[in-house]
């Protein structure tokens, strides 16, 4: 996969396979593409307002003309996750919310046992290789049909 266009691409068929209550677990090095990857989930969601990387806030909440939520956590900046464990494990538990999550060990414990992992290597500046490993049977069918 080459540039940004195609990651968003990718990440437009992606989230137009969801409908709620699905947990994506995002993973790769900083600049991988984690964040290009959510703007593209972001825009096949219907989300209309522009995608930030939440490093510094933590999370993000987008709504869409469905009514659908995106929840979406960047943990990179904690060691430890505090009361975000709590604010997570309620948004996880949210049928109308699909949540991502960057930088994911540190809740690995609360995450739901059917969810995506995401994983985006860049083996050069100007090439990514994703892959997804689904946890369960929801998972599997968004993403034998992603294929």
């Amino acid at each position: 996969m080459h540039g940004e266009d195609e990651m968003k691409t990718l990440g437009s068929k992606l989230g137009a396979l969801f409908t709620g209550g699905e947990v994506i677990e995002l993973v790769g090095d900083v600049g991988a593409g984690k964040t290009t990857l959510a703007k593209g989930i972001a825009k096949g969601l219907g989300v209309d307002e522009a995608v930030q990387s939440p490093s510094f806030t933590i999370s993000r909440v987008y709504t869409t003309a469905s009514d659908l939520r995106l929840a979406h956590y960047d943990f990179y900046r904690l060691n430890d996750p505090g009361i975000m464990i709590s604010e997570l494990d309620e948004t996880l538990r949210d049928p109308q919310t699909v949540t991502l999550i960057e930088w994911a060990e540190i809740v690995s414990g609360v995450l739901p046992e059917d969810h995506i992992t995401v994983q985006i290597v860049s083996p050069t500046e100007t090439t990514r290789e994703v892959s997804f490993r689904a946890g369960g049977p929801k998972s599997e069918m968004i993403v034998k049909a992603l294929a």
